[in-house]
């Protein structure tokens, strides 16, 4: 049984902000969306929210029509912003019941190539349960399958193994980022759990095992970014294994404190998920995903290091291709992102004692992530001849289990 995760980073569109060119402006733009969604909600509008409103706009540099480079304002009903003839900008909603709308990032469509590269990376890994991370929604992750790796597999003369199953939760993003898992004939997806609407209040004192929960953060929102589903898989001998893909919250904007706290809290609510299977009495499980923080961090330490789940990049067999990390090292490289370095270990494997035990194989696949320009880390496919064709930021990381 052969196992990965990989993080696509969206499908077919993904946000402009994340574009390379907008790398300085995108961290502010993503928070004056975010900000300005929030005030959007609010039941009436005061005098300091319209004032705070006007500002945002400006960051966003929307124009006449509501709409900047980054972002735009997407509008079903009423209106929230008017231009005067003699200029500048003005508020006219009250709140949220006069008008239906909200703000979002503008999208811009993927390299064709690296759509293609994508599909030549999931193609090549050929993993019986393949989790997903980063992608639009179920709809566009089986249509993908459909046309773009349908394509891809025949330009090889092995036969490729169709995804027979195809299971996507729609999460807490509103930039369309989120989680899914996919699997092979004879593969199975039986009961699945969403914990979209989990809060820290859900947690019980003994789940906590010590750990403080970050005061910074509200006990009565959503702990999860996007979404930490649990899919029960039985696989073909008749075994059922528990998959959990996780996207924990990113580092990228400005609040460094917050994001440390958030991914502290999914960390410590990931492992009471974990704890709760293992009390029903099941031991076969795997989390696996984007965790957005190194082995070392204090954000992943409930998870890493307070319980008993162990990591495939130090299991013995762990290959990590042609790169192997830190320079004139004898250490094997873990680093999962970018240019592959140890410090960018983000993304994770992490199995039950009872599936590390059958670890046959492990590693991380790179062929499809851009390999730096002198020397190249990794030989990659032909067609990634620059940055923009690279499948991914992310490199796949695998097992294989008896």
């Amino acid at each position: 049984m052969k196992i990965a995760a990989f993080n696509l980073e969206n499908l077919f569109d993904r946000p402009k902000a994340f574009n390379e060119e907008f790398k300085d402006s995108a961290s502010e733009t993503i928070e004056a969306v975010k900000k300005l969604n929030v005030l959007f909600e609010k039941a009436s509008y005061s005098d300091t929210d319209k004032a705070k409103m006007l500002e945002l706009a400006a960051v966003l540099e929307l124009n006449r029509y509501n709409a900047g480079p980054l972002a735009l304002i997407r509008k079903i009903r009423g209106a929230i912003f008017r231009r005067p003839r003699n200029g500048g900008i003005e508020v006219v909603a009250d709140g949220r019941d006069s008008w239906i709308g909200w703000a979002e990032l503008k999208a811009s469509a993927v390299d064709d190539v690296a759509v293609l590269n994508t599909g030549r990376v999931i193609r090549d890994v050929d993993a019986d349960i393949l989790a997903v991370v980063e992608a639009e929604n179920r709809v566009v992750l089986r249509q993908f399958i459909e046309v773009v790796f349908e394509k891809v597999k025949h330009e090889i003369d092995t036969p490729v193994r169709p995804f027979n199953e195809i299971m996507l939760i729609d999460g807490n993003d509103n930039r369309g980022i989120d989680v899914g898992l996919m699997t092979k004939e004879g593969y199975k997806i039986g009961m699945m759990r969403s914990h979209i609407h989990d809060t820290l209040k859900d947690l019980h004192e003994e789940e906590l095992k010590g750990d403080v929960l970050p005061a910074s953060l509200s006990d009565d929102r959503p702990v999860y970014s996007r979404d930490s589903p649990e899919y029960a898989v039985t696989t073909p001998s008749g075994e059922v294994v528990w998959i959990i893909p996780n996207h924990f919250k990113s580092k990228f904007g400005r609040n460094y404190r917050y994001s440390t706290d958030k991914r502290t809290a999914q960390s410590i609510y990931t492992r009471a998920i974990y704890e709760r299977l293992r009390n029903q009495g099941h031991d076969k499980i795997v989390i696996l995903g984007d965790l957005n923080d190194t082995p070392d961090s204090d954000a992943l330490l409930p998870l890493l290091e307070k319980s008993d789940l162990k990591d495939v990049s130090v299991h013995d067999c762990f290959d990590p291709g042609e790169f192997k990390g830190r320079k004139n090292s004898d250490e094997k490289g873990i680093g999962t992102y970018d240019l592959g370095n140890d410090s960018d270990k983000i993304d994770y494997i992490l199995l039950s004692p009872a599936l590390f035990d059958r670890v046959t194989a492990a590693g991380l696949f790179r062929k499809g992530a851009w390999p730096g320009s002198k020397p190249k880390r990794w030989t990659v496919y032909p067609e990634l001849t620059k940055k923009e064709h690279a499948a991914s930021d992310h490199h796949v990381i695998w097992v294989t289990i008896d």
